[in-house]
């Protein structure tokens, strides 16, 4: 019996150090899970996975723009080779204007009729052959972002809308590069096909373009967190130390007024009800004087204030009167006498024209005192040969 006494307490101390280490394995079971391995691929679904088929047929169908019509013509008979590898049945119905998919009996995969949907919304959309038939992988999902409705202003939503694509679409290429993501911008909608984390960053930039913050912040903490998530001890911390925080410089503050109202403190109670005529004459007395002395009070106030207004007219009319205070007299140093008279024989603007002026005038009228000396010359030299010939 004592044997198995002492034997208890090192029992108990094997059993406490088996739980820890169970807890420690099942910690580690959670952050490896939450984790996924690199290079990991979900195995792809097979008819083995589901022999018997489906049990009912569904269908799917979307309508699609005029302009998509002589497109859709061309590539039809790749789509329906794309589909029927998967037992989808594909229709394109030219006079409604319609693409419909349905499935058939030999359809083994359930998800596929939903995959064959998105195919047929993305080429409604202006999404090209080539990039939509990506859809049918199962790494791969789309995302058809709406943004006619988020602004009111047409204007304002065309300028947002090109600010995402950005300079010859430098912005849109920045954006499918980080997110790993084809990105088609066509009309109200932002089509959007890749991997499910890249979709979500895709999102996020398109609302918040259209909401007026610029797609360049959001591809800056894009790149950021692409490095990050190379540094394979960083993958568990928190990211938030290391991504940009920009702030709105551009926030309109609201002007507070010149006059604040400042609010009075709540009372249950009304106000005190204000006196009347008859209350304040009661309180100074009036109101138990006689008539002639209420007159004779009126008439005693209306002198009083005759007698200030007489007076300040008085004070008025003496102020022309009073001689100015003559200031008193600096004797001037003799550097500044000498500036003053410089300054003072300085030519101003209007001087220096009028001078400009009588110079021109002084000018012209020496041409013309020459040209005047000139000619009468002349008319001397002519008047003294004429004068020889008649002598001779």
């Amino acid at each position: 019996m004592a044997s198995s006494a002492e034997n208890v307490p090192g029992a108990a101390a094997g059993k406490s150090r088996f739980r820890n280490q169970k807890s420690k394995q099942e910690n580690q079971g959670d952050s490896e899970l939450l984790t996924v391995p690199d290079g990991w691929k979900e195995p792809a679904f097979s008819k083995e996975d589901n022999p018997r088929g489906l049990l009912e047929e569904s269908s799917f169908a979307t309508l699609f723009p005029k302009y998509r019509e002589a497109y859709l013509k061309e590539c039809w008979p790749l789509v329906q080779k794309a589909l029927n590898e998967h037992h989808v049945n594909a229709t394109l119905d030219l006079i409604e204007g319609s693409m419909t998919v349905c499935t058939t009996k030999k359809t083994f995969d359930p998800y596929i009729i939903i995959r064959a949907r998105d195919l047929i919304k993305l080429l409604a959309r202006s999404v090209s052959f080539d990039q939509a038939v990506r859809i049918l992988q199962d790494d791969v999902a789309c995302d058809i972002i709406k943004i006619g409705s988020l602004v009111r202003n047409k204007e304002r939503f065309v300028k947002r809308r090109q600010r995402l694509i950005g300079p010859k679409g430098s912005t849109l290429k920045a954006l499918e590069l980080l997110t790993n993501c084809y990105v088609m911008v066509q009309g109200n909608t932002v089509s959007a096909i890749g991997p499910f984390s890249g979709l979500k960053e895709v999102r996020k930039v398109v609302l918040d373009t259209m909401k007026n913050i610029h797609p360049i912040y959001n591809i800056k903490t894009l790149m950021i967190k692409r490095e990050l998530a190379k540094d394979s001890e960083l993958r568990s911390q928190s990211w938030e130390r290391f991504l940009p925080q920009f702030k709105h410089k551009n926030v309109n503050k609201r002007k507070e007024p010149k006059k604040k109202t400042v609010k009075k403190e709540y009372t249950p109670f009304p106000p005190p009800q204000p006196e009347s005529q008859i209350d304040k004459e009661l309180a100074s007395g009036e109101y138990f004087l006689k008539a002639s002395q209420k007159k004779r009070q009126k008439m005693e106030a209306i002198k009083a204030k005759q007698a200030e207004a007489v007076s300040k007219r008085q004070e008025e009319r003496k102020k022309a009167f009073i001689p100015p205070k003559e200031k008193p007299v600096v004797k001037p140093k003799e550097g500044n006498l000498l500036m003053k008279l410089k300054l003072m024989w300085l030519p101003s603007k209007k001087r220096l024209r009028k001078q400009r002026i009588r110079n021109w005038e002084h000018l012209q009228l020496k041409n013309l005192s020459l040209r005047w000396k000139q000619m009468k010359r002349k008319r001397r030299k002519k008047s003294n040969i004429g004068k020889e010939k008649n002598k001779k």
